[in-house]
């Protein structure tokens, strides 16, 4: 009996759930604000399995897992998002001594925000050490993956994650967010193809994004709200 462990994926199936193998600790955050800035704070626990289903048409029962609701909704979730690299999408700001690579994927988590600014004015003023370190922990807390910072020699500085799904909740905004996706987690496409390997990024789970299956905030305007009790008071 083999000892080696599936390497963690995401399978996006065709008009129903994401299936997690692998074993990738699941686990729900909660946005919180802190001064100008944002944290994680723990939510419930949740149950832990080599492998689950979590729910993206937003209709389930029983979120964050599927209940096969998706069925008699009719969700169609078909993908959307281009499967170019990060590099290819993104925009350069350049600053004093950081640029920052952003390629627009926005999920309305905000941690791009802190006590001494956000991430754009940070790198702009990044030869202050201080003000650089801020900016590499602004563009690095992104958890959508839209932002990385970058040395002037044009090196990508990128956190090393554990992998890790989180369920996302943001009570300061009323609703529920996405799912974050930490560290080495491959997401493969309903056809079978890889998505670019991202250390970081939001999948959707309110069914309502225009990029899916990335997540593109909709869950603001949308109002998407799912809970089970405790924090559903709270949003």
């Amino acid at each position: 009996m083999s000892d080696c462990k599936a390497k963690p994926k995401i399978k996006i199936t065709d008009g129903g759930p994401y299936i997690v193998t692998g074993g990738v600790k699941l686990s729900e955050k909660i946005i919180t604000p802190v001064g100008n800035g944002y944290a994680w704070t723990d939510g419930e626990p949740l149950p832990q399995s080599e492998v689950y289903a979590l729910c993206r048409c937003g209709k389930s029962k029983n979120p964050p897992f599927c209940d096969g609701f998706h069925v008699k909704s009719g969700f169609k979730g078909t993908e959307t998002a281009e499967k170019n690299t990060f590099m290819e999408r993104a925009k350069v700001y350049e600053g004093a001594e950081l640029d920052l690579y952003d390629d627009g994927r926005c999920a309305f988590a905000r941690f791009c925000h802190r006590n001494t600014g956000n991430v754009w004015e940070l790198v702009r003023n990044s030869n202050n050490p201080f003000l650089k370190e801020e900016a590499i922990k602004a563009a690095s807390e992104c958890p959508a993956g839209r932002l990385i910072a970058a040395d002037k020699q044009g090196n990508l500085i990128e956190p090393e994650l554990e992998p890790e799904i989180i369920i996302v909740q943001d009570p300061d905004r009323g609703c529920s967010g996405g799912i974050y996706v930490k560290g080495d987690i491959e997401i493969e496409s309903a056809d079978g193809t890889l998505y670019e390997h991202r250390g970081r990024s939001v999948l959707c789970r309110c069914g309502q994004s225009d990029n899916t299956p990335f997540c593109d905030a909709s869950h603001v305007s949308y109002m998407f709200r799912v809970k089970k009790k405790g924090l559903l008071d709270l949003l």
